[in-house]
């Protein structure tokens, strides 16, 4: 369960840079609007597989209001899935 929370995190994350860092140039500075329609469609199904995950993970292992919360609002955040991923892993280590 938790693994699956963290590829699809990972995979989230990953997209929300490539529409940020290589889709959106592409569209406003090579006037090639295609890059964002593609991405971000990946992005947004990804977005929502994460959301679904999420409230999964959430149920699974009893997760404090605020800890969901944080994992939602990082999913906002360019880079924020990975920082809550080393959050995840630092609490699994302890």
């Amino acid at each position: 369960m938790i693994k699956n929370f963290r590829i699809i995190a990972y995979l989230e994350g990953l997209s929300f840079l490539i529409l940020l860092l290589v889709a959106m140039p592409l569209k406003y500075i090579y006037g090639m609007p295609l890059a964002v329609r593609i991405v971000g469609s990946a992005h947004g199904a990804l977005f929502v597989a994460y959301c679904v995950a999420l409230a999964a993970v959430r149920s699974k292992l009893n997760w404090s209001l605020k800890t969901t919360a944080i994992a939602f609002i990082s999913a906002f955040l360019p880079a924020g899935p990975f920082v809550f991923d080393r959050k995840i892993l630092a609490e699994a280590e302890d």
